[in-house]
């Protein structure tokens, strides 16, 4: 008994075609596995993204406000800066 092919099987451009697919899809430098990994990535980047440019918005709000305002001013150097008037005592008060 002779083992015969199926006709598929014996079609170059199907079997040229098939080994393109796998080539590309587990050999080559930009194979599905790392094509997965960037668009991961990209996710992530995009969500860095939007988080950084919350941040600037909130710090431009905040930087506004200090220029404006010298109340806020002096409110921000005394409680990050421990500055303090002519006088006076700061208590540090420490939360366990």
């Amino acid at each position: 008994m002779q083992f015969r092919l199926p006709s598929f099987m014996k079609n170059k451009y199907i079997i040229a075609l098939t080994v393109a697919v796998v080539w590309l899809a587990f050999f080559d430098k930009n194979n599905l596995i790392q094509q997965w990994r960037l668009r991961k990535q990209l996710i992530e980047l995009r969500r860095d993204k939007n988080y950084y440019n919350e941040e600037i918005t909130r710090d431009s709000i905040a930087i506004r406000e200090l220029k404006e305002n010298p109340e806020a001013l002096e409110r921000y150097a005394r409680e990050n800066y421990l500055m303090k008037k002519e006088g006076e005592d700061i208590f540090i008060i420490v939360e366990d």
